[in-house]
């Protein structure tokens, strides 16, 4: 009897074996094959999803995209969570975005490899006859000095400010280079991704947003928003990596300034 339960024992813990490397082995050769780039939306938009298909095809590498924000994308790469993190800032600034999304502190040896520029726009409802605006005149709507759209020659309605979360980075590039840093206006409208941003905007003859030029351009959100003419907003669009990037990131990166460019968009 010993005898037959050793042999079942020892059946058992072989079919389990088997078992399990049936199932490890194929998700550890696709992991290997697998680049994961977590963080800014307008990255993803812009850059990554138009040039996914001609990345995998051309390098072999297979693509984890995940649209997060700058802050929140910069602290997966942190946590070893990805691979690269996507942002839409220098360096210096997404290390800031993170740390007011989550309160984590970088390491010491992140780098960041610019891809490419963007522009931010400023959109308003399409049924807003203002067509023009100042840097004091956006700094004055976005943090409450001024309340009524009369006072920039608009209709007599109150400004409604929608605006994206602590960890966007479209949000803090204009808050630095239009609002001098002030603080936004008590109850403006935050939500969780540029695509509710331009909704909002499109739904409210109230709103005002800023988001990328590279969503204002889909051709989804086409006549649902009106863009007003400001000072140019830019800023970098790049990802960054903790040291020197792995040989499939940098192969991406290359491909993304070379002939990958072709596929970036506006």
């Amino acid at each position: 009897m010993k005898k037959i339960r050793t042999f079942l024992n020892f059946l058992l813990i072989t079919v389990f074996l088997s078992a399990a490397i049936l199932y490890v082995t194929p998700f550890d050769v696709d992991a290997e094959d697998m680049v994961r780039l977590h963080g800014s939306t307008t990255v993803q938009k812009r850059v990554m999803e138009p040039a996914k298909d001609a990345i995998e095809k051309a390098l072999g590498i297979k693509l984890s995209i995940v649209g997060n924000g700058t802050g929140n994308g910069l602290a997966d790469l942190v946590k070893d969570k990805a691979d690269a993190s996507m942002a839409s800032e220098e360096l210096i600034e997404a290390i800031e975005s993170m740390e007011a999304a989550t309160g984590m502190k970088a390491s010491a040896d992140l780098k960041g490899h610019v891809i490419t520029s963007d522009i931010i726009k400023v959109i308003v409802h399409p049924s807003n006859p203002v067509t023009k605006l100042t840097k004091e005149q956006l700094k004055g709507l976005h943090t409450g000095k001024i309340a009524s759209w009369k006072d920039v020659g608009g209709q007599d309605i109150p400004v409604i400010v929608v605006t994206s979360h602590a960890g966007s980075a479209t949000k803090k590039v204009f808050q630095k280079q239009i609002m001098d840093k002030e603080a936004y206006v008590v109850g403006a409208i935050e939500v969780e991704t540029t695509r509710k941003e331009i909704d909002n905007v499109a739904s409210l003859p109230e709103g005002i947003g800023a988001v990328s030029a590279g969503f204002v351009n889909l051709p989804e959100y086409k006549g649902k928003v009106k863009v007003v003419e400001t000072p140019e907003i830019g800023r970098p669009l790049m990802f960054i990596t903790k040291g020197d990037p792995s040989p499939n990131v940098k192969k991406i990166i290359d491909f993304l300034k070379g002939e990958g460019k072709k596929y970036i968009k506006d």
